[in-house]
């Protein structure tokens, strides 16, 4: 299973949210799934009270496995075009509950089994967040600390405003997890990642933008529009161009020039015999709005 590809893994029911046509998955109070008629999921943390920290750590029931779960059904719903994942209040997502994990009774596992239990239950989840086909936003409306900045940093385009922080874990004694060190270089350059957790691994809205960071910024009482405004544009555009031209920047990522270029051309011989291709040379031709069915 683990070889397979994620559309096949989705067909061999590794995912079980897709049953009987319903695509809705399992409901908790603490992270919202809001899907609405224009195409657009919103994803919220929702523990206000204690800043959208994180429920539980990775079973099954905790919040970043319920990220991956509707994220998921998102992808495979039809009448979703573009995930945005926000939290609730005034903060995007504070990482773990600190306080409640210092009252907990936790047995040492050990160096070995704190290692095991990363690679096979933290890991797979986020990277499930990256590997979602469909266009995923993070709208950063306040503080994201730990894996709330991890979540943003998987996520394709992140949008904040003048109360958005980013804060690593050196606070913790820990290094960033979870892809960010892998992410955040890629996406800053090394020598402003390394500044950052060399400092301690705190950044205002304004740095974070002007390091590329934050693709937009926009006063508070804006975001929400503007997030509205930038995912109108992206329900316009042709799914599946979107869909693979996500995967194999992505991809790109870990492979050369001339893979990539290869890649490329695979991928717009399959493009160009779509529905959806024949619809927009069609709508060019005929100056009208294309409609575009994701296939």
């Amino acid at each position: 299973m683990r070889a397979l590809g994620y559309a096949a893994r989705w067909q061999y029911g590794e995912y079980k949210y897709k049953t009987g046509g319903n695509m809705q998955p399992k409901r908790v109070d603490y992270l919202s799934y809001e899907p609405e008629g224009n195409g657009i999921l919103w994803i919220k943390f929702n523990r206000p009270d204690r800043l959208n920290a994180l429920y539980g750590l990775a079973e099954q029931d905790s919040t970043m496995a319920k990220v991956g779960e509707y994220m998921r059904a998102g992808d495979a719903d039809p009448n979703i075009r573009v995930i945005v994942l926000t939290g609730v209040g005034k903060a995007f997502c504070a990482g773990a509950d600190m306080k409640s994990r210092s009252t907990e009774q936790l047995s040492d596992p050990g160096v070995d089994g704190t290692r095991q239990h990363f690679s096979e239950h933290f890991t797979p989840l986020f990277r499930d967040i990256s590997m979602i086909r469909k266009p995923t936003i993070a709208m950063v409306n306040g503080a994201a600390v730990g894996a709330g900045l991890d979540m943003a940093l998987h996520c394709d385009i992140r949008l904040g405003c003048e109360n958005t922080r980013f804060f690593t874990y050196q606070n913790v004694g820990q290094i960033p997890e979870n892809g960010a060190l892998y992410l955040l270089p890629r996406i800053v350059g090394m020598g402003r990642a390394l500044e950052l957790f060399f400092t301690g691994g705190f950044l205002e809205a304004e740095e974070a933008y002007r390091w590329g960071l934050l693709n937009h910024l926009y006063a508070s009482e804006e975001l929400e529009s503007k997030t509205r405004e930038l995912c109108d544009r992206i329900i316009n555009s042709p799914p599946l161009v979107q869909w693979i031209s996500k995967r194999i920047m992505r991809t790109a990522m870990d492979t050369s020039l001339e893979a990539t270029m290869q890649l490329t051309a695979n991928a717009s011989g399959i493009l160009d015999r779509s529905e959806d291709s024949r619809e927009a040379r069609k709508a060019f031709l005929e100056k009208r709005a294309p409609t575009y069915k994701g296939r």
